[in-house]
């Protein structure tokens, strides 16, 4: 049975601390045995999406690991994504897919992964009226339970901001990249005042914060890993984070980050880091 650590989101569900990511986790083979190693390691959420292409491939996985490791549906926390190229009139067709794709009833999170529309400029003036079309889209949908909860990702505090004076269902989640070296303390701030999860993706900053010299140093110190230290930094500031990985062995260790606390001192080296340096993509140019 999993012990992880939960958090409450505002719709009054919990979702666990520690999901597995599968950006790049693509064929039945591999996908079943990463949700089977994090099953086995006690994660009980698992992060898609559509442009992932592997969405179809974790509904059969999961179908055949709950029943082996005796869990239900209910016990695991799904969460997909829109894809940007069906932003806006076809968000419904988009979601239907993801639904379909699944096959599991239901889907416990679904975000707009992007605030921008594929095919479009960043400063397209129409990109605004798409992500609105996108939400309402997926409000009606968490309104028939299809998407238990609905949220935003790569959404800067304008994104955030103009989201919420429009939605009728405010966004259960914000997720983005975050770690050392981008504490993105103004979004953080955006959800904390609007009872917004935020949600990390890329703590470990593509694998280069592993080999960082303070990190390391930090690692070394505490007979931890450089992945633990910076998902346990995340996570002891109440910040759920979704390291991804194919390797059984690195899924496991990635989960080992409930056993031990780092100290203010270290918490306050790591955070040194902070300089605003994104790895992933760039959405403050999305109009």
């Amino acid at each position: 049975m999993s012990t992880t650590p939960s958090v409450l989101l505002n719709t009054g569900v919990e979702m666990p601390i520690i999901g597995l990511g599968t950006y790049k986790l693509v064929g039945p083979e591999d996908v079943y045995q990463a949700v089977d190693a994090a099953l086995v390691a006690g994660y009980r959420s698992i992060d898609s999406a559509a442009v992932y292409r592997n969405e179809a491939d974790l509904g059969r996985a999961l179908k055949e690991l709950l029943p082996k490791h005796g869990l239900g549906r209910e016990d695991v926390f799904i969460t997909s994504k829109l894809g940007p190229k069906d932003q806006g009139e076809r968000a419904i067709e988009g979601a239907l897919q993801s639904l379909s794709q699944l096959d599991l009833g239901y889907i416990d999170l679904y975000l707009i992964h992007w605030p921008g529309t594929q095919g479009m400029d960043v400063t397209d003036q129409r990109n605004p009226g798409n992500r609105a079309q996108s939400w309402s889209t997926l409000e009606e949908l968490h309104a028939q339970g299809k998407l238990r909860a609905i949220g935003v990702s790569n959404y800067t505090p304008a994104h955030m901001k103009e989201l919420m004076q429009s939605c009728r269902i405010p966004p259960a989640v914000l997720q983005v990249e975050f770690h050392p070296q981008l504490c993105q303390t103004e979004l953080r701030n955006v959800c904390q005042e609007y009872g917004v999860c935020f949600q990390s993706y890329s703590s470990l900053g593509k694998g280069e914060l592993v080999i960082n010299p303070v990190v390391m140093e930090v690692a070394k110190n505490c007979g931890r890993t450089p992945a633990q230290v910076l998902l346990r930094w995340a996570v002891q500031q109440g910040i759920p984070v979704l390291p991804k990985s194919s390797n059984p062995d690195r899924i496991k260790d990635n989960a080992r980050i409930f056993d031990f606390t780092l100290s203010d001192a270290d918490m306050d080296k790591l955070l040194a880091l902070d300089c605003g340096h994104k790895y992933c993509w760039d959405a403050s140019q999305v109009v």
